[in-house]
């Protein structure tokens, strides 16, 4: 029987490459998709943990992110051909419900899990996928770059657009802007004519923020973000936070936003729980918005967006054996852009 490698759990943090055997054909509706790149999140740390939110079972491949090109089309599968590029979405919708017929598949009634957190995710060489789940990747966008969409790029891009529905003109705070979403929301904020205020951890990568196109960039350990926001903007406070990272942030993101101001969040890395004045989200008539991946539907406008130029920034790409290193990069918050191994 043939093999292929895998990065596998065999339990809650431990991992490890392993030999197993090729999946089958694809059945009717699936195509097989040889991997090439896969993209490395935070999720990524929570599910090395074990934070998968729901049973699994062991040995689990890890990696919800991708690109590849297609080895073999299943029955039925029209539209999509084997030498085709291609990113899978990662969550196993189930494409009948109300949601999922409303376009918006991340609040899918049926999901049948997460890949790489409930189900093998992408990262072994070679893996079966439901053929609606999966986007061509438009000519003359680079797999490397393609692997980034499914979790990162969406994400930013249901955030700002479906959600925040930010405005060309609009002022928009990014929160650890040297991150792999931070990184682009920067870039896509600026390319319809945002101003971008940006915090980061380091003067250097305030610096490297601004080299990206940021207006101002704010070194959170060094300063108040929210005072030099409020100066910035002649205390009026920003149109749109961008918020990811939680408890350190809540209190100064809300007070860096102008009256009627959205604040759209999609993480909780320094700390789940925060306090909030009630009196000054309505007298203030904010809007809070929570965002958990993102519909199929973001994965084709962000490689469109892409091939218009609007690039994700590569920090490093590895090797399958090099794989722990990114995680505990990404644990240690030692990061500009987005982390990828090659398959």
């Amino acid at each position: 029987m043939a093999q292929i490698r895998a990065l596998q759990l065999i339990s809650d943090r431990v991992l490890d490459l392993v030999s197993c055997a090729a999946p089958p054909p694809p059945a009717p509706g699936e195509v097989q998709i040889r991997i090439r790149f896969v993209g490395l999140n935070h999720i990524d740390v929570w599910g090395l943990r074990g934070m998968a939110f729901a049973k699994r079972l062991y040995p689990l491949s890890v990696g919800a992110e991708a690109s590849g090109e297609i080895l073999a089309v299943g029955a039925g599968v029209v539209g999509l051909t084997p030498g085709d590029r291609v990113v899978p979405f990662s969550a196993l919708t189930c494409g009948v419900c109300r949601q999922c017929q409303r376009g918006r598949d991340n609040l899918c009634e049926n999901v049948g899990g997460v890949r790489g957190f409930h189900v093998n995710g992408f990262g072994q060489e070679i893996t079966n996928h439901p053929a609606r789940l999966v986007v061509k990747i438009p000519d003359g966008v680079a797999l490397e770059d393609a692997a980034c969409v499914a979790v990162a790029y969406s994400t930013v891009e249901h955030m700002l657009f479906d959600n925040a529905q930010l405005e060309p003109g609009e002022t928009v705070l990014v929160h650890a802007g040297g991150s792999g979403i931070g990184t682009i929301a920067i870039k896509i904020a600026k390319s319809i004519g945002c101003t971008v205020i940006t915090t980061a951890g380091s003067d250097e990568k305030c610096a490297r923020t601004l080299a990206l196109g940021a207006d101002h960039a704010i070194n959170y350990r060094t300063d108040r973000f929210e005072g030099v926001v409020r100066k910035l903007t002649g205390k009026k406070g920003v149109d749109v936070v961008f918020e990811h990272v939680g408890a350190d942030t809540w209190a100064g993101s809300l007070l860096s936003m102008k009256r009627g101001g959205r604040l759209v969040t999609c993480g909780a890395t320094s700390g789940p729980s925060a306090t909030m004045n009630l009196m000054q989200l309505f007298q203030q008539q904010y809007r809070i918005i929570g965002s958990f991946g993102s519909p199929l539907s973001a994965l084709t406008r962000a490689l469109d967006r892409i091939a218009s130029g609007v690039r994700p920034v590569i920090d490093t790409v590895y090797t399958l054996e090099e794989f722990r290193d990114g995680v505990a990069r990404l644990e240690h918050r030692d990061v500009f852009g987005k982390l990828l191994v090659t398959l």
